[in-house]
């Protein structure tokens, strides 16, 4: 199911429900992920201020996937830009 989040505490509960519904442990899940026990707690809470690297690697562990959905000239002005640079190098 594709799920719309329009604000960063609607992420948490998704997470957390994901790995309820897998069986795992709030503790053994941070283990394996490599993160704190308490960093996993603050993005099942919704945290206002987590590391996105491990808050991906989180997602990432869970089978979960951030999409996002990029106005078609947003993306064109992106693969501009990434081509300027490109020809600067």
């Amino acid at each position: 199911m594709k799920v719309t989040l329009r604000h960063s505490d609607e992420l948490g509960p998704l997470v957390r429900a994901t790995r309820k519904h897998q069986g795992m442990r709030q503790d053994d899940t941070a283990e394996s992920i490599g993160v704190s026990e308490n960093f996993l707690a603050k993005v099942e809470r919704g945290g206002g201020t987590v590391q996105w690297e491990k808050l991906f690697q989180v997602l990432t562990e869970l089978g979960l996937r951030v999409e996002i959905d990029v106005p078609d000239a947003a993306w064109a002005q992106l693969q501009t830009q990434e081509k300027k640079r490109e020809a600067q190098s």
